[in-house]
């Protein structure tokens, strides 16, 4: 942040007034100038300080609201929110007129996860500039935050025609399209951002998902390819400085990758992002400058080919920094795979599970003898989540029509394990496993067998609600000790550092485990259930402490071995 041009005008006050408050004013400005922003913060203290201890009459009141200003902007780049929360109401409850104040007060907000509160607050910084820029954007980003996508849709609209060359407001545009799953009209909206800016590399990336999403690989690897070309790393800063660490992420296009849009939210490091493609050469020397962590994306073990496997875990030993689910790793965690995997855990019920190849006609004895002639069974394609093309198949006759049409691809025949609880609802519980520790995630709880949180009706009961509420607040309510044995063995077995576990409880008070893998997602957007926030943040915090302790251990394994010392 710099001294807003509104604000100037006030600052010429200082620059004419001779007292102590005033001269730190000045001098915290230059340092926060030259980039010093912790000499800057000491510094607005000590001039707020002498200014509360001057006499009343002698008080200047427009110095004091523009340290308390100042001093919110420095901690905000610091990343000290709550601070900088509490010098930007100071300074409003003196001068309600500064518009810049109410933005930053709402970027706040916005960073802490109550963007309901930002949206007010930025629209006390429109009333009093209804053209104020940084207030315009924020407010597009905290009505996404809350899903107002309609409302942001109408303002961007506005906004592009106010200014037509602007290109990052087409690009917003194009995300809201995005969200309203009106790809054309996102498409035209990217493609028009990159007519006004040819280098726009992270339109081009939206292009080439959007492509991919409608099937049209050529058209996608075409635009993956150019924006890696113009930019190979898409680079996310650190939401303080100086960021504490840099991250390598890699992540294939073509491939299930972790979601990472809130993990890496507001991050006290720097995140560079690395498109892979099998076909690809890439510079480790350049890759490697000032990363201390590398964090593999690429999740899905069925969606990436050998080749890219490869490639990610040659990188990774090249780069020989600390790594997060390595790709060799991650590479054996199939469905199949797992399942085998997790066998003879006790306490634990792990759903046999059968691969058949594409064009393959197997026959029913041998599907039988695969899945200890399981009388129902699930069936979903290789590479899938969630629950599309995932159907249960009851009887003999059901599952001989299924098997005389030859599947294109790969598909997974599951054996169904019944865990609807005593009052004939289907609970699934989600575990997120961080560096060891086990964190609740959420409960999702439903009339029927598939049970996916965003498509129950969760939102319409209360009780539903309270009982996810009180498992995340206390798993063990829930989960007993030989429980949470059994998933640290799952941990133990599963070798990531970081995954997801769905499960539930069979009648008997087993574990049934549905899947682990590395590609659940963890997001923030959860206004109808507000009380996961602190669990939500929880399992970030996680995240964050793990890559700073790898952060660290790699940084001081470098300088023992620059020193010649032994590791110990």
């Amino acid at each position: 942040m710099t001294a807003p041009a509104s604000a100037r005008s006030h600052l010429r006050a200082a620059d004419n007034d001779d007292s102590f408050a005033a001269r730190q004013l000045r001098i915290g400005l230059q340092h926060y100038a030259a980039g010093g922003i912790k000499e800057a913060i000491a510094v607005y203290q000590i001039g707020l300080a002498a200014a509360q201890n001057e006499p009343s009459g002698n008080r200047s009141i427009e110095i004091i609201w523009e340290l308390h200003s100042k001093l919110g902007n420095a901690c905000m780049v610091r990343g000290d929110l709550e601070f900088a929360a509490v010098n930007y109401r100071a300074a409003l409850r003196l001068a309600p007129h500064l518009t810049d104040c109410w933005c930053n007060l709402g970027n706040v907000h916005l960073q802490t996860g109550t963007p309901l509160d930002a949206i007010a607050l930025y629209g006390q910084a429109l009333k009093l500039n209804p053209a104020h820029r940084p207030s315009l954007t924020n407010l597009v980003q905290a009505l996404m935050a809350t899903n107002q996508y309609l409302l942001t849709k109408g303002l961007l609209s506005e906004l592009v025609g106010e200014r037509p060359q602007d290109g990052e407001i087409r690009k917003q545009l194009g995300r809201v399209h995005f969200e309203l799953n009106d790809l054309e009209s996102a498409l035209q909206c990217f493609r028009q951002a990159v007519v006004l800016d040819p280098r726009d590399a992270d339109s081009m990336y939206w292009i080439g998902g959007i492509k991919q999403a409608q099937g049209d690989f050529a058209a996608a690897e075409a635009a993956y390819a150019e924006a890696a070309r113009i930019q190979p790393l898409i680079r996310r800063p650190a939401a303080k400085l100086p960021a504490e660490f840099r991250v390598l992420a890699l992540y294939a296009p073509f491939a299930g990758n972790l979601p990472t849009g809130y993990l890496f939210q507001d991050a006290a490091y720097d995140a560079n992002t690395l498109a892979l493609f099998a076909s690809s050469q890439y510079d480790v020397e350049l890759l490697d400058q000032d990363v201390e962590v590398v964090v593999n994306l690429i999740s899905d073990a069925d969606q990436a080919d050998d080749a890219l496997w490869s490639l990610a875990a040659d990188l990774v030993g090249r780069i020989g920094k600390p790594a997060v689910n390595h790709p060799l790793v991650v590479r054996k965690t199939t469905r199949d795979a797992v399942a085998d995997l997790l066998r003879g855990i006790p306490g634990c019920r792990i759903p046999r599970i059968w691969r058949q190849k594409a064009g393959a006609d197997p026959s029913i004895e041998t599907l039988h003898e695969a899945l200890a002639a399981a009388s129902t069974i699930l069936v979903r394609p290789v590479g899938t989540h969630g629950g599309d093309e995932f159907e249960k198949i009851d009887g003999l006759a059901e599952l001989t029509a299924l098997l005389a049409h030859r599947p294109e691809t790969d598909r997974y025949f599951i054996e169904y394990i019944d865990y609807r609880s005593s009052d004939g609802y289907f609970r699934k519980y989600r575990f997120i496993l961080v560096d060891g520790q086990i964190l609740p995630y959420h409960l999702a709880i439903a009339g029927e067998w598939k049970v996916h949180h965003d498509s129950t009706d969760m939102a319409d009961h209360v009780w539903m609600q309270r009982e996810e509420e009180a498992f995340l607040s206390n798993p063990a309510t829930v989960f007993n000790a030989s429980h949470y044995r059994a998933l640290r063995e799952i941990h133990a077995r599963i070798g990531l550092e970081y995954f997801g576990v769905d499960c539930g409880l069979d009648g008997s008070g087993n574990l049934v485990v549905f899947e682990a893998n590395a590609s659940m997602l963890v997001h923030d957007r959860n206004e109808q259930f507000p009380y996961k926030a602190p669990f939500v943040l929880r399992i970030k915090t996680a995240f964050d402490e793990m890559l700073r302790k790898l952060a660290i251990a790699g940084a001081a394994k470098r300088v023992r071995a620059a020193s010649g010392l032994s590791n110990m």
